[in-house]
C-alpha cells in the first residue's frame, strides 16, 4: 500500500541534487504536490515539477530521471519526464520520445488520481489523431482531473497550460482568458507558484491585457530567479507596457542564468545571439543606449561562425532592429552574413538591405528584391515588407500619394493580424513608417494619427514617441507634444 506524502516546497530552500549541482540551492518557486513516491525521490521530483512549470525542459527531464532511478515504481516521475517532451506554447512535441518514457513504466499507478495523470498523457501522445485533436483530448482529460480533484493545485496549473496549448502557436484571446480564469485562483492562493504566474503571463501577453499580468510578472521574477526562462518571461509583460528598464534587467538576469547553465553543461562560450539577447538588445535600443546595443549586435555577428539552433533567425531580427531603429543605413555592410543555410530567414535580411539602400538614395536593390519575391508563398509579414518597399521606391520616384496609399494598405494589413508579443513582428512598423512619411510631406496632423496607431500596438516605442512629438509640434498640438516629450525623457535617461 502506497502512502501519499504531501510535498511542501519552500521558495528559498530547494536543495538540488544531481551531477554538477550538489551543494547548490536553487530558487524555483513553491508548490504542494502530494504523491506516492518514496521519500528519497522527492527532492528530484520536486525540482523536476518546478523546472517543468518554467519550461526548463532539459533540466526537468534530468531531475525526473533521477527520481526514477531512486524509485523505479514512481508513476509520476515517468509522467513528469514524458511531460518535458510537450512544449504547448511553442507548438512543439516529441511524441516518440514521450511514448518511450511511458513504455519504461511497468507498474500500475497506486491511486486513481495518479492514474488520471497518466491517462491524460495517453490522450496527449496516443491514438491516431492529429496534434490538434490530441491537444484537445488532453485538455479535456486535464479538465476531468481538475474537476475530480479540485484541491489538486498541480492539476489546476497543468489544466490552465493545456488550454493555452489549444492555440497551437496562434494567438487566441478567448482561450487565453479561459486559461487565465483557471490559473488566477492558484496565483492568488500562492503567488510563488511558478506555473500559475507563468501561465498568467502567457495569457496576458499583449499590449491590451499586459497590465493584468504585471502582478504575476513581478511575483515570478522574485520567486524564480534561478530559471532563465522565468526571468525572461517577466519581460513579456514589461515590453508590452513599454517598461524598458525592466525589460533590460529581466534579460540581463535571464542571460546570466542561461550562461551558468551552458557552463554547467560544458560550454566554454556564452550564446549572444538568441532569444534573451534579442530582447535585451531591443531594450537597449528603446532607451537609446546604442553602444550597448551595438555590442550585442557585434557579438551576434561573431556568433554566426558557430550558431546555435534558431540563431540565424535571431541574427536577422537583431540586425533589422539595429539598422532600422538606429537609422544607421550603412550598418548593413558592417553586419553582413551568408544565409544560404537558412533561406527561410532571407526575406527579413533582404528587406533591411533594400530599405537601407533606399535611404541612401539607391532603389535598385529594392526593385530587385520585389522582383525576387514574386510568386513566393503568401505571407502577411512579407506582404507588409513588400508594400513598404514599393512605397519607399514610389517616394524616391516622386509619387507621394502612391506612397501614402501603399503604406495605408500596409497599416490595414497589420491591423488585421493578431496582436503579437515581443518586439514588433513587422521589422519596420507600418504605422510608424506612414507617420514618418506624412511628417516629411508636411502633413503633421495625419502623422499624429499614424504615430498614435503605432504606439497603440507597441506602447512607448521610442522611435514612434519621437515621431509623435515632432508631428504634434508641427500640428500645433502643444500639450500633446509636451506630454510626449516627457514620456521620452522618462524612457531615455
Amino acid at each position: 500500500m502506497h502512502r501519499v506524502r504531501p510535498i511542501i516546497f519552500l521558495v528559498a530552500l530547494l536543495a538540488v541534487s544531481g551531477p554538477g549541482l550538489t551543494a547548490q540551492k536553487e530558487r524555483l518557486g513553491s508548490l504542494d504536490f502530494p504523491n506516492s513516491g518514496t521519500a528519497a525521490a522527492q527532492v528530484d521530483f520536486r525540482q523536476g515539477v518546478l523546472l517543468l512549470h518554467s519550461f526548463e525542459y532539459a533540466d526537468a527531464a534530468e531531475a525526473f530521471r533521477r527520481a526514477q532511478a531512486t524509485d523505479p515504481d514512481f508513476a509520476l516521475a515517468y509522467w513528469g519526464e514524458a511531460m518535458t517532451y510537450n512544449h504547448p506554447i511553442w507548438a512543439e512535441q516529441d511524441r516518440e520520445a514521450a511514448l518511450g518514457v511511458l513504455a519504461r513504466y511497468a507498474g500500475t499507478p497506486p491511486t486513481e488520481r495518479e492514474a488520471m495523470y497518466l491517462r491524460a498523457l495517453d490522450a496527449l501522445y496516443g491514438g491516431d489523431g492529429s496534434k490538434a485533436e490530441r491537444d484537445r483530448a488532453y485538455m479535456l482529460a486535464m479538465r476531468r482531473l481538475h474537476e475530480a480533484h479540485p484541491d489538486d493545485r498541480e492539476a489546476r496549473a497543468f489544466y490552465a497550460l493545456s488550454i493555452l496549448g489549444l492555440t497551437n502557436g496562434v494567438r487566441d484571446f478567448a482561450n487565453y482568458m479561459r486559461a487565465a480564469s483557471v490559473a488566477q485562483p492558484l496565483f492568488l492562493e500562492n503567488p510563488h507558484h511558478p506555473g500559475a504566474a507563468h501561465y498568467l503571463i502567457h495569457s496576458f501577453d499583449d499590449p491590451i491585457h499586459a497590465p493584468l499580468g504585471l502582478p504575476a510578472a513581478r511575483a515570478y521574477g522574485q520567486a524564480v530567479p534561478d530559471a532563465g526562462h522565468a526571468q525572461h518571461m517577466t519581460s513579456h509583460i514589461f515590453l508590452a507596457m513599454g517598461m524598458w528598464q525592466d525589460v533590460i534587467r529581466a534579460n540581463v538576469n535571464a542571460t546570466r542564468v542561461a550562461d551558468m547553465d551552458r557552463a554547467r553543461r560544458g560550454s566554454t562560450t556564452p550564446n549572444r545571439c538568441g532569444h534573451y539577447p534579442y530582447w535585451l538588445h531591443y531594450g537597449y535600443l528603446m532607451t537609446e543606449r546604442f553602444e550597448e546595443a551595438t555590442r550585442i549586435m557585434d557579438m551576434c555577428q561573431a556568433n554566426q561562425s558557430d550558431p546555435d539552433r534558431d540563431d540565424r533567425g535571431y541574427y536577422v531580427s537583431t540586425r533589422a532592429r539595429q539598422v532600422l531603429d538606429t537609422g544607421d543605413w550603412s550598418g548593413t555592410e558592417r553586419w553582413r552574413q551568408d544565409l544560404s543555410d537558412a533561406p527561410w530567414a532571407a526575406p527579413g535580411y533582404e528587406f533591411v538591405d533594400a530599405f537601407a539602400a533606399i535611404k541612401r538614395g539607391d532603389v535598385a536593390p529594392a526593385v530587385a528584391t520585389l522582383e525576387r519575391w514574386k510568386g513566393m508563398e503568401e505571407d502577411a509579414r512579407r506582404e507588409i515588407m513588400a508594400l513598404e518597399l514599393r512605397a519607399m521606391v514610389a517616394l524616391e520616384q516622386g509619387s507621394g500619394e502612391e506612397t501614402v496609399t501603399l503604406l495605408r494598405a500596409a497599416v490595414e494589413l497589420e491591423e488585421s493580424l493578431p496582436l503579437e508579443f515581443g518586439p514588433p513582428a513587422s521589422l519596420k512598423p507600418p504605422h510608424e513608417l506612414l507617420g514618418e512619411v506624412l511628417l516629411a510631406m508636411d502633413r503633421p496632423g495625419e502623422a499624429v494619427e499614424a504615430f498614435q496607431g503605432s504606439l497603440a500596438l507597441t506602447p512607448l516605442r521610442t522611435p514612434s514617441l519621437r515621431g509623435l512629438a515632432a508631428a504634434a509640434r508641427g500640428a500645433g498640438r502643444v500639450e500633446l507634444a509636451a506630454d510626449t516629450e516627457r514620456q521620452i525623457q522618462a524612457v531615455v535617461r
